[in-house]
């Protein structure tokens, strides 16, 4: 063994400073510490989270004080708040009574196309609550983007997120980020705002050759306002979009795909199930609005991420044909082509949805519903009121009478803007055909004033057939779940107004639609949805208590760790074990970290039960100690 050359430092010292320094070492990943072994290939130490307030949303509703993590999956599930603390190799974090819930699921969302938006694309600004929330974000993010390089909101600025209920002002942008172009969107197809390096790319633009012929111009206000665009013909916001989308590269969706992974996951959401896009055939076009993409290659840069082994979340992703010929060509291609629920726990082939075929083509809708059912495949239907629901339920039936797809777990969309249209005789119809239902939880983004809005959420609760919420994110409306919990559990829209009266559920209806009842849409309710011995370790340590805060704090929840497949993708900003570590003596510490860290590795035979313990202290912060078998402590070692 190699001596100790310092005289100045006796063993127990030394022992001290070394684990501390290899702590150091690693501490660009908090949460985490050196291993004491080299690992086999494929495996990650054990977690071990131990008293907390664990939600594990299983059928007894069982609040439990610890759980282990091994191999990606749950361990151990115990109500003893320090079971497996003493664990020899694992990561054991102290809860000090944080509430833990399982990973959030998305079952209805556009978010795949987020990787295609232009810039440095921030859905950060969607939770930022107000113009001066909107500023700081915007400041912070600067941080991280590029000098030259746009830092853009697109679909994620929709105006009703914010208090004041409007767009940033050009002057308001400049005082946030002077030194970097921005750009600001709402929806579809505008309106937008930028602020003056933006204005003056696009008054340059304006000013010079047509970038394209039909290119009408953005024609940036005084204020940094731009115009909305029309759907069809486009206009000045939909032109901004092309100027951008010329200059983006494959790398750009890459990196807006990761940027999206983060947000979603420091949120606590870790699956989707992604419904594709209102996609764009042909080449990139002036009158082309935020959610017109190329479908075939929709998914690229996603799986490329996964290739290379950096998606922190679980998709899946299902094949819309939402502008189809009427000879139903590109669902044919679709159903020849592609494989159903192929792939891995990671990223995986759904179905077909959210739509067949145009909605409004009903003969061609049928026809398309027929050849899904024929090749085996699930299939998404929309409904935003009563006469689309009963003209659905009967197509469905129609197609059952033929091709039995009570096995398949088809679905239907339940969208709408008005309360009490859903009734017991249609829930009682689709749930003799093996359906489910997706109950729309964005109603609140764009009411307005104080008109009934959203679903009888707690009188279609009561029924049994399977259902889930959804936030239909990320064009019209926010990817941040506690947003829509907030609204389904209150009635209250974003000005404060009750919207939908005695029709709200209870926080743990409501975060069960979004946990256990939502894995069974993606075909995993025996692997996701709760926390329980063998399923995956997909989990959330909360910045709050979601359960007993007040209401209005369920909007401003986050998570301070994410754990997906066992490994930990997401780690509150600025808590690293580091700070902590003045607690242990690092006196005469002269080795480098690297050099440290190797000596932590030597000394292992003599440092058999000390680990590394880290605490969440009251302000979310972690504290790393250093634990040490009472011999050490009592200079008793040889």
């Amino acid at each position: 063994m190699k001596k100790n050359n310092n005289p100045n430092l006796s063993r127990r010292q030394f022992l001290h400073t070394t684990l501390a320094a290899g702590a150091v070492a690693t501490a660009g990943r908090a949460f985490s510490a050196t291993p004491a072994a080299p690992l086999l290939p494929g495996t990650t130490r054990d977690i071990v989270l131990v008293n907390g307030r664990i939600h594990t949303m299983d059928a007894r509703n069982t609040i439990a004080g610890s759980v282990t993590i091994r191999n990606g999956r749950i361990a151990d599930v115990s109500p003893d708040p320090r079971r497996g603390a003493t664990i020899a190799g694992a990561v054991v974090i102290d809860l000090r009574g944080r509430t833990v819930v399982p990973g959030l699921i998305e079952t209805h969302l556009h978010g795949l196309d987020t990787a295609d938006r232009v810039g440095y694309h921030t859905l950060e600004l969607e939770s930022a609550g107000t113009i001066r929330g909107v500023q700081e974000e915007l400041a912070q993010q600067r941080k991280t983007v590029p000098e030259g390089q746009w830092i853009t909101a697109i679909g994620a600025a929709n105006t009703n997120l914010w208090a004041e209920h409007r767009f940033p002002r050009l002057k308001e942008l400049d005082d946030a980020v002077p030194d970097r172009p921005v750009l600001l969107y709402q929806g579809f197809n505008g309106a937008a705002a930028t602020n003056s390096l933006g204005k003056l790319f696009f008054d340059a633009a304006d000013a010079g050759p047509l970038p394209h012929p039909d290119y009408a111009g953005v024609r940036v206000a005084a204020d940094g306002a731009i115009g909305p665009s029309n759907p069809q013909a486009g206009g000045p916001s939909t032109n901004s979009l092309f100027l951008l989308r010329k200059l983006q590269t494959f790398e750009d969706k890459k990196r807006n795909a990761v940027r999206t992974m983060n947000y979603s996951t420091g949120l606590g959401l870790t699956t989707w199930l992604d419904k594709s896009t209102i996609y764009a055939l042909g080449p990139l076009h002036p009158r082309q609005g935020s959610a017109a993409v190329d479908p075939y290659r929709l998914r690229n840069s996603w799986n490329v991420l996964h290739n290379e082994g950096r998606l922190t979340m679980r998709v899946q992703m299902d094949f819309t044909c939402f502008a189809e010929r009427d000879d139903n060509a590109m669902l044919k291609e679709y159903l020849r082509n592609s494989l159903p629920y192929f792939g891995d726990d990671m990223l995986r082939t759904a179905g077909i949805g959210e739509w067949p075929a145009p909605a409004a083509a009903v003969e061609q809708t049928r026809a398309a519903q027929r050849l899904v059912a024929e090749a085996g495949w699930r299939c998404d239907n929309d409904a935003a009121n009563l006469p689309a629901l009963t003209q659905l339920v009967e197509q469905l039936e129609s197609v059952n009478r033929e091709i039995d797809i009570t096995a398949l777990r088809w679905n239907v969309n339940l969208l709408g803007n008005t309360a009490g249209w859903v009734g017991t005789e249609h829930l009682d119809r689709l749930q003799a055909l093996g359906c489910s239902i997706q109950l729309s939880a964005n109603n609140w983004v764009n009411s307005n004033d104080a008109k009934v809005v959203g679903h009888s959420y707690r009188t279609i609760n009561r029924h049994p057939i399977r259902k889930s919420l959804f936030s239909n994110a990320t064009h019209i409306s926010p990817l941040n779940p506690w947003l829509h919990l907030y609204y389904v559990v209150t009635g209250v829209n974003s000005y404060g107004q009750m919207v939908n009266p005695d029709e709200f559920l209870t926080r743990e209806e409501a975060l069960r639609l979004r946990t256990s009842e939502s894995s069974w849409h993606l075909r995993m309710e025996d692997r996701l949805g709760t926390i329980e011995p063998g399923k995956l370790a997909d989990l959330v340590v909360l910045d709050r208590d979601y359960f007993t805060v007040p209401e209005i704090e369920i909007k401003r929840i986050k998570s301070l760790l994410t754990i997906v497949d066992g490994k930990i993708v997401h780690e509150a900003p600025g808590v690293r074990p580091a700070q902590a570590l003045a607690r242990v003596p690092l006196r005469g510490r002269r080795a480098s970290a690297q050099g440290i860290g190797l000596q932590v590795m030597r000394y292992r035979a003599r440092l058999l039960g000390a680990r590394l313990l880290i605490r969440f202290d009251d302000a979310g912060r972690s504290l790393v100690r250093c634990t040490l078998p009472a011999q050490l402590e009592q200079g008793q070692a040889t």
